[in-house]
Formats: structure tokens, sequence, C-alpha cells
């Protein structure tokens, strides 16, 4: 079930719910699980990448649009998470960044740092056409018209998401950048040392099928595209949300940014 909202002050929202309904105050603060199921989805992948190694192709690119797909799109919604230092608090912002790494490593490519800068100009200036690039580009609005093309556009999310800051709203590289940089090819190619091509293609090929044409990919239209005019943010409730820590609950994510997504089904209730 989608339900839908208009936005229009976030931090006005969130400010006054705050004040209003005291009880939500009380949801706010880390997820003292998240570290542990970081580390169960990092260890699931890596047993099934080891596994892999002397699989047929076929059986590697269907575990990876199925498996891989699945487990390292939940990771990319783990950082997500890590990215509001819901992990750690925020008096451990440094804890956040290693998990973060953590979670990065068998996505393949490097975003947990990137990420985090440009996700939270996405909660400050949501909906701006220069400072917010989880919108699409106006080249993406313009070219992608028609229904072929708009399934064209679905299976080249990952790419368009990861090259659409570079060209919209480019940030000079920090030292964590680097550092996450170096951890992602170092372990990519450790990886490949030790159990091999199909190994290393079951991870990264699997992140770039999970963005693309696929169920756990639903989430990046419903949250932010315009359906009806003035309305461009909607909340998902259904069972996928048990794979994707909440991310559904997207209104409520972005009045409240700093509940942990698994409480943040109790918001609902607590502010009827």
């Amino acid at each position: 079930m989608l339900k839908g909202d208009n936005h229009v002050c976030i931090m006005c929202s969130y400010s006054s719910s705050s004040v209003k309904y005291p009880q939500i105050k009380k949801l706010m603060g880390s997820d003292p699980m998240m570290k542990y199921k970081v580390m169960l989805i990092v260890s699931i992948q890596l047993i099934v990448a080891a596994c892999v190694s002397s699989a047929s192709w076929w059986t590697v690119f269907l575990l990876a649009y199925c498996l891989s797909g699945t487990l390292n799109h939940s990771l990319m919604l783990a950082i997500h998470e890590i990215s509001h230092n819901l992990a750690f608090g925020h008096s451990r912002p440094m804890l956040n960044r290693i998990l973060g790494f953590i979670a990065n490593l068998p996505i393949g490519v490097p975003m947990s740092i990137s990420f985090k800068k440009y996700h939270l100009d996405h909660h400050r200036y949501q909906g701006d056409e220069k400072m917010d690039v989880d919108i699409p580009a106006p080249f993406e609005a313009n070219f992608f018209t028609n229904t072929f093309l708009k399934l064209i556009w679905v299976v080249l999310q990952p790419c368009l998401y990861t090259l659409r800051p570079l060209f919209i709203n480019p940030k000079p590289l920090l030292f964590l950048d680097i550092v996450n940089l170096i951890l992602s090819f170092t372990f990519n190619y450790l990886v490949f040392y030790f159990f091999g091509v199909k190994s290393l293609c079951y991870l990264v090929v699997g992140s770039f099928l999970g963005t693309g044409l696929h169920p756990m990919s639903g989430h990046f239209i419903s949250e932010h595209y315009m359906f009806v005019k003035g309305q461009e943010t909607y909340s998902y409730y259904g069972p996928l949300n048990l794979l994707t820590f909440n991310v559904g609950y997207h209104n409520e994510h972005h009045d409240f940014p700093s509940i942990p997504g698994s409480r943040l089904p109790e918001t609902i209730g607590e502010k009827r």
C-alpha cells in the first residue's frame, strides 16, 4: 500500500511534531541491532560469494539477481540509515562511518561516504533541481518520455543514480572518500584473488541488478516521483520493508530523520 503526502517544510514538521507529540522524541536515537544486521548480511554475502566460485555462470547470474541483488540493496539501505548516524548515535560519528565502510564492502562500488554527503542535501533541499540529486536531471525527464524509454531508465537507474551527482552538483573528494575507495577496491581484489572472477561478479553484478529492474528498487520510484501534481513523496507499508530497514516509511522518515527505520512504524500510531 502506498500513501502520499505533500512535504512543504520538512524541518518545520519535524520540530513542531517533536513538541506537540513528546512521545515521538522517545523513539529517536540509535538502533542497537543495526550493527548485527549489517554484519549478518555481509557474512552471508561472503559465504555465498565463496561458494559460487566453481558454479556455472548461469547459476552465478541467477543468484546475483535473486540473492546478491536483494542483500546488497539491503546493505545500501543500511548505509542510508548509517548516514543519519542511526547505528551508534550522533555522539559516535566515526563508528557510524566504520560500519558504513563494512556495509559497503560486498556492494563493490565505494558509495558510503559520498551517499552521506548527497543524502543530507536531499533532506535539506528536497525537490530542488540543483541541490537534490535524488530526483531526475532535466535531461532524464525530457528524454525518457515513453513506456519503453522509461523501462530503459529503470534498468539504467544504478548508473544514472551514480553519475547524476557528478554533473548536477559535484562535490570535492574528502579524505574519507579516499579511504572508502581504497577499502572497497582492496576488498574487490581480495575476493578476485582468493575466490575468482565468478565470486566478484556475484557481488558487483548483484549490486547493479538489485538497483535496476528489481522488486527491491520500487522504493526509488515511490519515494520521490510526482504522480499527482504537488505530491512527490509516498510511503509504502508492504512486506518488502522487512528487507529495506523500513525505508518504505518515507514520509515518516522525512518528518523524523532521527528515528531509526526499525521504530518508524510506531510514529503512525503515536501521532494518531
